[in-house]
């Protein structure tokens, strides 16, 4: 069963969801995770996008682009490589510069240990490596 885009039985935390993640992951990966969910998943990705995306993403108090530099910290130092390329990749959807990420990921080291950021410095040199400059954008 696919995510059925607009649907009327939907809570204002999906709607919510849907648009804050869109706007901070991208179109093309939305387009993607739709494509990808079975019924297997559904109830799983509906409860993400009403929870974390309708609801503390959406959250009055911090902007965007703190919140991005909160998950891509959380997600180096828990070491959870998958969810820390897409945040990773999508720096630019919310304001968030390379410059910023280096910051955290320096925060990661002290706080999470060096193991940790040495990693998650790693998966952004690859991120960075694919970006059609191959450089930094440190605007």
């Amino acid at each position: 069963m696919k995510e059925q885009a607009g649907s009327e039985n939907e809570s204002p935390a999906v709607r919510r969801g849907k648009k804050v993640r869109e706007q901070v992951l991208g179109s093309k990966h939305i387009e993607r995770a739709r494509n990808a969910q079975t019924d297997l998943d559904a109830d799983f990705q509906t409860f993400i996008t009403e929870t974390a995306w309708g609801s503390v993403w959406a959250r009055p108090g911090l902007d965007l682009r703190t919140r991005h530099l909160i998950t891509i910290g959380l997600l180096a130092g828990l070491g959870r490589e998958q969810e820390l390329k897409l945040h990773l990749s999508s720096i630019q959807n919310t304001g968030t510069t390379w410059d910023d990420v280096r910051e955290t990921l320096m925060h990661v080291a002290v706080y999470a240990g060096i193991p940790a950021a040495n990693s998650a410095f790693a998966i952004a040199k690859q991120i960075i490596a694919q970006q059609p400059t191959g450089e930094a954008d440190h605007a």
